[in-house]
């Protein structure tokens, strides 16, 4: 068998969420919202990527180009569009990829990274782990909050965040979410959580 030979020239962020408008800032798509930030202050555009199941652009952080990914299947089927990605690129996961999400377990303002792990009850990184097994970096963004306890999960990771939520999202935690990002295409990120007041 030969020897896989990966693309060292660029990385993946690939983002968790569900396409459809109708989910737009609900807290299962806290990544997209983080990608299309990064896209917006790099005046890039998005491409509708019909074989990869995903919308991508490409942008560049220093002088590493970096891949930007939002799957176009739902939330718990992402496994396959992030396997076609990595694929298509030949992209290496533990070097290359960064995946990031939402996390129910995690209280809201929470950021944790993780460079592997298994899926602890999320259906869209038990999928991806399926797909390309579970050696890759991730960035976690807690969700939970008191109304958790009153709301089925799958009721709750569908909602829309709240007002004040989505002040605190714009003003601290998608920057500092950002920053992290940068910190992994430049191989300088550290794996630890962070509690963003």
């Amino acid at each position: 068998m030969r020897p896989l030979i990966y693309n060292s020239n660029m990385k993946l962020i690939f983002a968790q969420g569900n396409p459809e408008p109708i989910y737009t800032n609900s807290r299962h798509n806290v990544g997209f919202m983080v990608l299309n930030t990064i896209a917006d202050e790099n005046n890039a555009k998005w491409a509708h990527k019909l074989k990869l199941h995903a919308k991508i652009t490409e942008i560049n952080i220093g002088n590493q180009k970096i891949l930007l990914a939002k799957p176009t299947t739902f939330y718990n089927e992402t496994g396959t569009s992030i396997k076609r990605i990595i694929n298509f690129y030949k992209l290496d996961p533990i070097n290359d990829l960064l995946v990031i999400h939402d996390d129910l377990a995690l209280p809201f303002g929470t950021i944790r990274i993780r460079n592997k792990g298994r899926s602890a009850g999320n259906n869209g990184i038990k999928s991806i782990n399926a797909a390309i097994k579970q050696f890759y970096t991730r960035i976690k963004i807690g969700i939970r909050n008191d109304q958790c306890e009153q709301m089925e999960d799958a009721d709750f990771v569908l909602a829309k965040f709240s007002k004040d939520e989505l002040k605190q999202l714009k003003k601290s935690i998608i920057p500092q979410t950002i920053e992290l990002t940068k910190q992994f295409c430049t191989d300088s990120l550290e794996h630890s959580s962070y509690k963003i007041s």
